[in-house]
């Protein structure tokens, strides 16, 4: 049986941050615009509008549940696009159109029996920030505002839109002790067989 030792690698001092305290991170809750996608916003001239979205993120928010963290999606924007990815990639925790982040969060993380400690944050402006200062681990993408990334615990290599979310969850599922066996499970295929 084939098996691979992860390529990718954290500093061992960021890795205990994004552990978290006491029994570690339980949900991540990620923002939309600038985040999962790189801050524009196509409009269309009937006023749809258009986003892209990164297979990257879709896939380690996956990831993320399936190794244990509960990811959750708030964002202040509401959108058909932003409905259809969220529902294609099987998020059960999504909140649309939050004027007020925390306000959505706080009864949203009742309801899952967490505390704030438990839980990471990912945004990219200042609407993020009550979240993300609340939060016991908190990620910010490459070109995120300067008061945002002077909070967060990690500021990723990639933008947001093109694999910062999925940077986010590769070091969260790294320091959970999670990610060489997600990446080896991934190893066979649909049949059963080896690659």
């Amino acid at each position: 049986m084939h098996s691979l030792t992860p390529a990718l690698r954290f500093s061992p001092e960021l890795l205990l941050k994004a552990q978290g305290p006491g029994l570690g991170l339980k949900a991540a809750i990620f923002d939309v615009d600038g985040v999962l996608t790189d801050g524009r916003i196509y409009i269309g001239e009937q006023g749809e509008g258009f986003k892209a979205f990164s297979t990257l993120d879709g896939h380690g928010l996956k990831l993320l549940d399936q190794g244990g963290i509960t990811p959750i999606v708030i964002t202040g924007r509401d959108s058909p696009a932003v409905r259809r990815r969220v529902a294609d990639l099987g998020l059960k925790h999504a909140v649309y159109g939050a004027k007020d982040k925390l306000a959505v969060a706080q009864p949203l993380l009742d309801s899952l029996g967490l505390a704030w400690e438990q839980v990471a944050a990912m945004g990219d402006d200042w609407p993020d920030l009550p979240l993300m200062l609340r939060a016991g681990f908190a990620c910010a993408p490459a070109q995120a505002h300067a008061e945002v990334r002077a909070v967060a615990h990690h500021v990723t290599a990639a933008p947001g839109g093109h694999g910062a979310a999925r940077e986010c969850c590769d070091l969260l599922l790294m320091a959970a002790g999670r990610y060489g066996d997600l990446l080896n499970g991934h190893l066979s295929t649909l049949d059963g067989g080896q690659p």
